[in-house]
């Protein structure tokens, strides 16, 4: 790679990379769409740089041309034939299950799709919903331990007034005897 400064004597800074100029494609392509938006460096680039001046000429060139272009006008006739075309392959069978399944979602399905999905929909709830409950009475079956423990307690509790009344009744024999 060549490089040389270009500018006054005293050093602009200006590099001019005379076999690598891609750095320049970006600022031409700026420069071409914005004509007032060129810098200092971009015009001693191009001043200094055949390559870049020829594309930057091809780009104006292009751009003319694209500019005279006028896109054709469709055919009148265009969206009924369009439109027959599709009714044909439609209702052409297509050759294997995977076919038919792609020509199903491709054209559209025959059955209408929103019935069938408040049908999933419905279904999803409901065992979603039962799901939900039967893991409610799983958590609520566990009460019943609670009550199991309450239960003890409350045997305890009479076994100690048992015990108080057979001591009660064991000290007035030792007594009364």
């Amino acid at each position: 790679m060549s490089e040389s400064k270009l500018g006054d004597a005293g050093g602009s800074g200006v590099v001019c990379m005379m076999k690598n100029c891609k750095g320049m494609e970006e600022k031409l392509a700026e420069l071409l769409l914005e004509p007032g938006a060129e810098s200092a460096l971009v015009k001693a680039h191009l001043e200094a740089c055949a390559h870049c001046r020829r594309e930057l000429d091809e780009l104006r060139a292009t751009m003319g041309l694209l500019d005279t272009w006028e896109a054709p006008e469709p055919s009148p006739y265009f969206l009924s034939k369009l439109d027959v075309r599709m009714r044909e392959e439609r209702r052409a069978a297509p050759a294997g299950w995977l076919a038919r399944w792609r020509t199903s979602f491709s054209y559209g399905p025959t059955v209408h799709v929103r019935p069938v999905a408040a049908m999933a929909l419905t279904v999803v709830l409901l065992v979603g919903g039962g799901a939900y409950l039967g893991l409610n009475d799983m958590y609520q079956a566990s009460a019943p331990d609670h009550a199991a423990v309450v239960h003890d307690l409350q045997n305890l509790d009479n076994n100690a007034q048992l015990l108080d009344q057979m001591e009660a009744l064991s000290s007035k024999n030792e007594t009364g005897d």
